[in-house]
Parts: structure tokens; sequence; C-alpha cells
């Protein structure tokens, strides 16, 4: 629960003061206790959801004119559905209650609602109406008082994203992840950018090296002068760019040398950014600790007047491990063949496009998202744009 989208909100505050029991969870306005009546004529509780539009945590006018409800259909004292709520069943889970459907009713005079107070006072109205015909002095109003917020989110502010698109639950499964990035280079600096916007519970950065004028060029966001001028590791810079966010990540300002591979331990998940060189204890380690990762990387070559590459994702997970070695599909040393990329030729859509890949096979491993290839190599082809899988689950 969050109080401070409801204490920097007049239109929530109204809410509150007048005695609705309120809270905001999961980038939704939650209203308790509406009483309504059943298909069986019996009066009881739901409870009422709104997808909140906030800016810096202050409710904006809604967005449109639909609610949901955790509760039997609300019907009116004979029992009859309350059609003129437009019901239809949408089934799923908010913050722990059990939705059943979606609600879309305009005011009848304007067609739409002013301010959250003037949406959620009218559905209170019209839900509540037979209830308290069937039962005088019965009411939504009852000043209840709620405990403090618990930390139950890493974002600074309410995540309304996720609940402008009904996929709470779904985001909820990258919820209790530890993840750790290994390289903060172009295509680890937008894994975190990524990853930083989803719920996962920690962030952990590994990189020794600084944030330098020509590196800049590859990440996301812009850098100033002056920020340069203070000569930050990478880690830090964008533990402070991203903490502007969300709680939760930690810094490694250091190369992952065997010495350091113990700070791996306790994480859920690793994406591996970083040259050949001095990767192979890095993936020994991550397979005896039974951790799944997922490794980056390109090939960019100049091809006459224009470049030409790939990018590369390899995942390794506890049930298949065996590609990584049998089809080298990993490159552990640094090769002799020459490759524009290590000229740091500015191919930032190509980190970016690497990122996405590997962020994506990332929340299919935990649900986010379905997966059908089951792939654990996947070479993305830049001339041809054509992306080739292979190595699924045997």
């Amino acid at each position: 629960m969050s109080r401070r989208p409801i204490a920097r909100s007049p239109a929530l505050r109204q809410l509150r003061d007048e005695g609705f029991d309120i809270e905001v969870l999961v980038g939704y306005l939650v209203v308790h206790n509406v009483p309504y009546v059943n298909e069986q004529r019996e009066v009881k509780r739901g409870v009422l959801f709104a997808a909140l539009r906030l800016n810096n945590d202050v409710a904006l006018e809604p967005e449109d004119h639909q609610c949901k409800w955790a509760g039997d259909m609300p019907c009116q004292v004979n029992g009859a559905t309350m059609q003129s709520l437009g019901p239809s069943s949408t089934p799923m889970t908010i913050a722990g209650h059990e939705v059943k459907w979606n609600f879309s009713h305009k005011p009848a005079l304007t067609g739409r609602y002013t301010d959250f107070y003037d949406k959620m006072t009218k559905y209170v109205e019209k839900i509540s109406g037979p209830a308290q015909a069937a039962q005088p002095g019965i009411t939504a109003i009852n000043h209840k008082p709620r405990a403090p917020d618990p930390e139950d989110s890493v974002f600074l502010y309410e995540d309304t994203a996720s609940s402008r698109a009904d996929i709470v639950a779904i985001n909820d499964k990258l919820k209790p992840l530890k993840v750790g990035i290994v390289g903060l280079g172009g295509t680890g600096s937008y894994v975190l950018d990524y990853i930083a916007k989803s719920p996962a519970q920690e962030i952990h950065l590994f990189d020794g090296d600084g944030l330098e004028q020509h590196n800049v060029f590859r990440a996301p966001g812009a850098v100033s002068g002056e920020e340069l001028d203070e000569e930050l590791t990478k880690v830090v810079f964008h533990a402070r760019t991203y903490g502007k966010m969300r709680r939760g990540i930690f810094t490694h300002p250091y190369a992952m040398t065997p010495d350091k591979l113990h700070d791996l331990e306790g994480l859920d998940f690793v994406f591996l950014c970083m040259e050949g060189k001095g990767k192979r204890p890095i993936v020994e380690k991550l397979e005896a600790l039974g951790i799944p990762f997922i490794d980056v990387g390109m090939g960019i070559t100049i091809h006459g007047e224009s470049l030409r590459g790939q990018l590369r994702t390899t995942t390794s997970t506890p049930a298949k491990r065996n590609h990584v070695y049998e089809k080298n599909r990993i490159a552990f040393t640094t090769t002799d063949e020459i490759n524009e990329y290590d000229k740091n030729i500015q191919v930032v859509e190509l980190n970016a496009l690497n990122a996405a890949l590997a962020v994506i096979k990332f929340k299919k491993l935990f649900g986010f998202y379905d997966d059908d290839a089951h792939e654990h190599f996947s070479v993305f082809v830049v001339a041809g744009a054509e992306t080739i899988n292979e190595d699924g689950d045997e």
C-alpha cells in the first residue's frame, strides 16, 4: 500500500477525509467495503478498483470511465443484474483480491469524470443504492484507519503502467528476484535500463571501469559534461541515475575476478555483458551455484562502406548447460579476428537490441512472457534482419 498519492492528491484526500476506506495498491485506487445487493438479494460488501493516472504521485483526471470489482455482480433490490454498469467478466487478481468484473459506466450528463473523487463517489452511489434501499443506513463510509505503508515496492512512486495494462499479477512474478549484471558497457547499461523498470527486488551492478566520454555514447539517456568531470565509475553513475525511481540497486565497482566470485552468491539470475577474457571462471561459478544466466555478445565488421554484424544471446539454466561447451556458444577468450566493435564504433541501437533480446528471454524464463521455442541460443543477423534460434529443450 502507498499513502503518498493520497497525501499529494486533493481528490484522493477528499475521499479519505470523508471516511471512505481507500488505499493505493499497485497503481490502482481501491475503495473497500462498498455495500451492494447480489443476485440472491443479499446485502454484501465488495471492493472497487480504478487504474490511477499519476504525475509524480499526484492523481490526474481519470483517463476513462471504467472500474473493476471484487465481489458478486451488483444487482437491483429484486436481484436483477445492474446492466447500467456495463458489466463484463474479466477475472484477474489484483494485490490479492479476486477481481471478477469490469464496469463501464459513464456519467449521465457530462459523459466524463472530472477527478477521482467524482468517479469513485458516483460509482459507489450507483452500486450501493439498492443496498441502502434494502438496508437503510448502510454506507461505504466507515472512517477505517489504515496501517502505515509497508515497504512492499522498490519504486519511489507508483507503477501505474502495469495497472493501466492490467498486468500487475504478471509483473509480480519478477518481484522476488535478485538480479546481477556483470559489465555495464553499452549492452549492460541497457539491460539495467530495462530491469530497473521491473519490480525485481535487487539489482547488483559489477564493473570496474570509469564513466568516460567514449562509452557514454553507447549508454541510455544523456550524460552532461559536468558529470563526466566527476570521474565516476559506471556502476556509481548508473546507480545514481536509476536511484531516482527505485530502491534496491547495489554497486560493486570492480571487475569480476576470481577473488570476487563469492559476490555472485545469493543471486537468482545474472546477465553477462562482458568480453570473453575472464568469463570462464564466472560461468563455472554460476554453474556451481545453480544460477541461471544469459551471456550476450555482438560481432561488428566493416563491409565496404557499411557495417555488418550479428547479436548473440546464450541462455544457460540448471536444466540445460551442455550446449555452452559442446557447441562453443560462449567465447571464453578474445579472438584474433578483427572485430570493429572493439574499436568502439557507436552502435547504440544494436546494444539496445541485444539487451532487449536478453531481457525478453529472461522474462520468458520467469513466466512473464510465453515461450514456444525454449531456445537457449539465438542470433540476430543485422543485414538480413534474420533471427536464428537453436538449442531448444531436449
